[in-house]
């Protein structure tokens, strides 16, 4: 550490002898993909509690005191909190924080998520705490939100020492890819697949291939490309049609769709077909398909496979 001049606010300059306080630097506040990582959490975040009729506009602000994160866990999880609704007194706000942040732990735990925020630190605004405790609970609930991928910040640590400030800048990683981040949250056989047998995977594809060739070539289609066919959500929805053996009425998807979240929309839609046909909602996210998600591709195939492979 060294005694290094940087733009403190007069708040962050009141430290006891050895107390340490960090914030970000200003400069990564300004960075593209931070932007765009608070953006996205902030409009998820007003997206799960519209019913709440509750506005986030600024994270360290809106969710120090513990009351948005009750309601986000509560939305999100299905469950009630035992917890005041409305506390004052920062002593209120941080037995209230207590008991929201013990439900996420108790969540997070099994799997093996670094719990890199507390109390103090949600109470205290700092928003590198506030990002991490959101990131992690938008890929547990498997938000339908696209993260920005290896989203760092540089933070700035001041501490107090022998009376003076000394400040040191520390890299921190708020995300990794979605690949990883999911990871922690499951590992199924196509993972085992993909890490120890990529032979015998190749013998999956082919089967995945032939089947879903076996009821789009009814149509004049031809899937050559499990990555790439897929990706659209056209053929996923053109499938379920064909494999429930109705006609999918064209204003319900995008034929030709055109960026993003048209793309998005039609595999989305696909998934609420199968969920009609008695599927269980699928694990991937319908932005894993778009975003060329081999392994979620694969999943959501090996599903339709495992129920209609006796289908003619």
């Amino acid at each position: 550490m060294s005694p290094t001049p940087i733009d403190l606010h007069p708040e962050d300059t009141l430290l006891e002898e050895n107390e340490e306080r960090t914030m970000i630097d200003p400069n990564s506040k300004e960075e593209t993909k931070f932007k765009e990582l608070v953006k996205v959490l902030i409009d998820w975040i007003n997206e799960v509690l519209v019913e709440e009729r509750i506005i986030v506009k600024n994270l360290e602000e809106d969710l120090y005191d513990g009351q948005v994160l009750q309601k986000l866990l509560e939305t999100l999880g299905s469950r009630k909190l035992n917890v005041a609704e409305v506390t004052q007194s920062e002593i209120g706000q941080k037995q209230k924080l207590q008991t929201v942040l013990e439900a996420v732990q108790e969540l997070l735990r099994p799997q093996g998520w670094a719990i890199r925020w507390n109390v103090d630190s949600v109470h205290g605004k700092n928003l590198v705490a506030i990002l991490h405790l959101l990131v992690a609970l938008a890929m547990h609930f498997r938000a339908p939100i696209r993260l920005p991928e290896h989203v760092c910040v540089q933070v700035v640590v001041v501490k107090k020492r022998e009376g003076l400030l000394q400040t040191a800048h520390v890299t921190e990683e708020l995300t990794t890819t979605t690949e990883m981040m999911m990871g922690k949250f499951e590992r199924d056989a196509f993972d085992t697949l993909f890490d120890h047998a990529p032979d015998k995977l190749s013998v999956v594809k082919k089967s995945l291939i032939t089947f879903v060739n076996k009821h789009l070539n009814k149509l004049n289609l031809e899937v050559t490309e499990l990555e790439t066919q897929f990706a659209d959500g056209v053929y996923l929805v053109l499938l379920m049609g064909l494999l429930e053996g109705y006609f999918v009425p064209l204003h319900n998807f995008y034929l030709t769709p055109e960026g993003f979240e048209q793309k998005v929309h039609n595999v989305a839609f696909s998934f609420e077909l199968m969920q009609d046909g008695g599927l269980k909602k699928p694990k991937a996210r319908p932005e894993d398909i778009v975003n060329l998600d081999l392994k979620s591709t694969l999943r959501v195939l090996y599903n339709l496979f495992t129920k209609y492979k006796h289908l003619d």
